[in-house]
């Protein structure tokens, strides 16, 4: 995998403009600009112990396709030619969906590998939108390298659900629209599987917001690789694992995240869970377990703001079975 940036911008901030401008055309039924709910931390739960902290949710999971991966595969697919042969992913799920939905509305082939833990509800979205799906092994390493080898028998558009220049400043797009609705929070919790979205968070907000690394405990990606000074295989697992199950941080998030993520931290996979019922069942939000990470470092404490601080949730995926909220 080329993780080089195509693009030739060596201004992340610049690159994320220049996505937003090639984005603005498709804004509509395909890419949407997503809410921005800002609630005082007792509406969400939240003790005392955090009194005056207020909660920025960015209800990314309201994309049309159902995670904020709409940005950065849209973003990929209109910076390059598409051969005939289409495009092809290697998905958890959702970067798959945000491809197939993609190339629907550009009106060329998609071919998505999935590995065996991705959930059904996944498949049949992507069957939905017409995709040809297969499922390729156990976890998303086994899926990658069967795309890997198709899109060299076929010549396909390669789109890579974190590691390319165009997937992290797509999702840099997210941060841009957050402070063209809010202003800048003090912190932006967010969840990390490959990377691309705290890469291209972390790329918009610099220094000027703390943006802070969540990951289960069962696919700890960029926090082993904190700990060993450069990235590593991992073994990856537990009720995230569709969604963050990349056994290796990457290459383009790395670079980043060395310059401009101070704190990164583990939740289990109770509190995760914990954290996903109490927004549907306080909140009506149908989110995917990936997507309470952050709300589950609040509740957990793992992750404290100051009192009055601005913090803002990314609550990026919603392709979840409703049975599993039950």
């Amino acid at each position: 995998m080329n993780a080089s940036e195509p693009m030739g911008a060596t201004d992340w901030r610049e690159a994320i403009e220049l996505s937003a401008q090639r984005l603005a055309p498709h804004t509509g039924p395909f890419l949407r600009q997503t809410p921005l709910w800002k609630l005082p931390a007792s509406q969400l739960g939240l003790g005392p112990e955090l009194e005056g902290v207020e909660c920025w949710l960015k209800l990314e999971h309201l994309q049309a396709s159902g995670s904020f991966k709409a940005r950065g595969m849209m973003n990929r697919l209109l910076a390059h030619p598409i051969p005939a042969s289409g495009v092809v992913v290697a998905s958890g799920g959702n970067a798959g969906i945000a491809t197939a939905a993609a190339a629907r509305a550009l009106g060329v082939r998609c071919e998505v590998y999935l590995p065996g833990v991705s959930p059904e509800a996944k498949r049949a979205r992507l069957r939905a939108l017409g995709a040809d799906v297969r499922v390729v092994g156990d976890l998303y390493v086994d899926a990658l390298n069967a795309c890997l080898a198709r899109q060299q028998e076929t010549g396909a558009l390669l789109t890579h659900a974190y590691d390319q220049s165009e997937v992290v400043a797509g999702a840099g797009t997210l941060g841009r629209e957050i402070e063209s609705q809010g202003g800048l929070p003090d912190h932006v919790l967010v969840s990390v599987g490959g990377g691309g979205l705290i890469g291209g968070l972390a790329a918009w907000f610099g220094a000027r917001s703390n943006v802070v690394a969540l990951e289960p405990e069962a696919a700890p990606t960029l926090y082993r690789a904190r700990e060993a000074g450069q990235p590593v295989d991992v073994s990856v697992g537990g009720i995230a694992a569709d969604s963050l199950g990349a056994r290796r941080i990457g290459e383009i998030a790395w670079g980043i995240t060395q310059r401009h993520v101070q704190q990164a931290h583990l939740l289990d996979d109770a509190a995760i869970r914990s954290a996903q019922l109490w927004l549907w069942n306080q909140m009506r939000l149908a989110v995917e377990p990936a997507a309470a990470l952050p709300l589950a470092a609040l509740q957990s404490g793992a992750f404290r703001p100051a009192a009055g601080a601005k913090v803002c949730l990314i609550i990026c995926g919603a392709n979840v079975d409703p049975a599993s909220l039950a």
